[in-house]
């Protein structure tokens, strides 16, 4: 690991502040739309660090945008801070321990994702100041990843038209470049309305919602033999009709997210499900009224801004971890499967390594794809604004994601380690483009390319509006 990058001893400065911020984070797990002390932790961060706030972005409560320097070019940086239902867990600890009185947790290690991406805003603006340099670094604190779609709201409200280049990074139990492949989808809520009779004494006056729901989940799973390998269906009920069985059910409620490798089979997809749900409709005498919860877009990648943050990732070298990271990652892995741990490898196209607890190497830029990709609404971004996007090593070999083994290691040294080192990553190649000018005008080129043959459309009706206030809607897991 070289130590001659300029901007990496901005990051080291202030690191107990921002861990710090990490841990507050952590102790206030928040779910969507509902980070209302998550958001008011880095709102009052950017006032310290001295950043010209906005708040309320695109309309929505805790969303903040921080801006520093002068002129151009501007720099996003992206961070988040909402956790998941159900994943509530003591830190520090290798075997299952709820934390009393509520079941979030930060199972994604978002308390990690924001916070290092501040700190690597912060220390952009400290070295601009520093060096006399003119440019602009933003801070986007965006909410509700986890299947709300904020990102995408905030494209579509037109928050990042200005930006040049959009740099964001993700915990995880390897280090890389991203490969940006996700799934487009969509979250789409099918209620059927029907008429309610007595079950016993006059069914046949009855219309069940609920048979349509039923009926509509049977012709989805017919569907998945006829659609791409890579899409996917998946459904949570969100009203059953109520719980007496002697009554036929009047009104039901399914949502159904629908994934695809892009947004091209993504429609399609939308449209064959919303017949079968006009069908389930007509076969059980009920109508059926949709309304979209949310959407987000496939990933797009930039090849210059990729290679860009791979030198500087090379040259930076593996997240420092010592003997103490170590042992605790190993009790961490005593609870895994061979198999989670034989994951982290595949993601990389390796050998597993069933003894190494944390990542020591970085993985080349180009790799074989191996598949297992989720969504998110940087999706959204990337499709605004040239984008890139790390995987940096905050936990043992084989955790994976939304568990409550992620959320034990959320406030251990190693996650912190791990914070810091992405944001010397993302703060080293925001540099790069603002002292390479050419960096940004092959990352826009490359951008435009690729509009030019695939022009982006938002996945979210224009009627649509965030869903804020109504948490309860978004405490499923994506």
């Amino acid at each position: 690991m070289r130590n001659d990058n300029p901007i990496w001893p901005f990051v080291e400065a202030k690191g107990l502040e921002f861990t710090g911020l990490a841990d507050r984070v952590f102790d206030t797990p928040e779910l969507a739309y509902g980070e209302v002390e998550s958001c008011a932790a880095h709102t009052q961060m950017l006032r310290d660090q001295g950043f010209r706030v906005t708040e309320n972005v695109a309309g929505i409560p805790t969303a903040v945008m921080g801006e520093a320097g002068r002129g151009g070019p501007v720099i996003a940086i992206l961070g988040e801070y909402d956790a998941l239902p159900g994943l509530s867990q003591e830190p520090g600890r290798a075997d299952p321990k709820q934390i009393a009185d509520h079941g979030f947790g930060h199972g994604c290690g978002h308390n990690l994702l924001g916070s290092a991406a501040l700190s690597a805003a912060t220390a952009v603006k400290d070295w601009l100041e520093a060096e006399g340099l003119e440019g602009r670094v933003r801070y986007y604190g965006c909410p509700a990843e986890e299947g709300g779609a904020a990102k995408t709201y905030m494209v579509r409200d037109g928050q990042f038209d200005d930006v040049d280049i959009a740099i964001t990074w993700h915990p995880a139990s390897f280090n890389a470049v991203d490969d940006m492949r996700s799934l487009a989808n969509t979250r789409i809520d099918f209620t059927f309305h029907g008429k309610a009779a007595h079950a016993a004494g006059a069914p046949e006056l009855g219309r069940s919602a609920l048979d349509s729901v039923e009926l509509m989940n049977i012709g989805v799973n017919y569907m998945r033999e006829h659609m791409p390998d890579a899409a996917r269906v998946h459904y949570a009920y969100l009203d059953a009709g109520g719980i007496a069985p002697n009554v036929v059910q009047a009104k039901a409620t399914v949502r159904q997210l629908i994934r695809s490798p892009d947004l091209q089979g993504l429609q399609s997809l939308v449209e064959r499900v919303r017949n079968i749900a006009e069908g389930a409709a007509m076969m059980s005498g009920t109508r059926v009224s949709s309304q979209v919860f949310s959407a987000v877009s496939n990933l797009i990648g930039n090849r210059p801004l990729s290679e860009a943050m791979q030198a500087e990732f090379e040259a930076l070298g593996p997240v420092p971890f010592d003997a103490e990271d170590a042992k605790f990652a190993d009790e961490i892995r005593a609870t895994l499967s061979p198999e989670d741990i034989a994951d982290t490898f595949k993601r990389l196209a390796m050998k597993p390594d069933y003894d190494k607890p944390l990542c020591d190497f970085i993985a080349p830029l180009d790799r074989p794809f191996m598949g297992g990709i989720g969504s998110t609404d940087v999706g959204d971004v990337s499709w605004a604004v040239p984008t890139v996007q790390a995987r940096v090593t905050t936990c043992a070999v084989g955790t994976a994601l939304h568990t409550w083994q992620q959320t034990a290691q959320g406030k251990a040294p190693a996650a912190h380690k791990g914070m810091l080192h992405a944001a010397k990553v993302m703060a080293a190649t925001a540099r790069a483009a603002l002292t390479d000018a050419s960096l940004i005008v092959a990352a826009k080129k490359a951008h435009a390319e690729h509009l030019a043959t695939y022009p982006y459309a938002c996945p979210i009706p224009p009627e649509t509006t965030p869903p804020i206030g109504d948490v309860p809607q978004v405490i499923r897991p994506s």
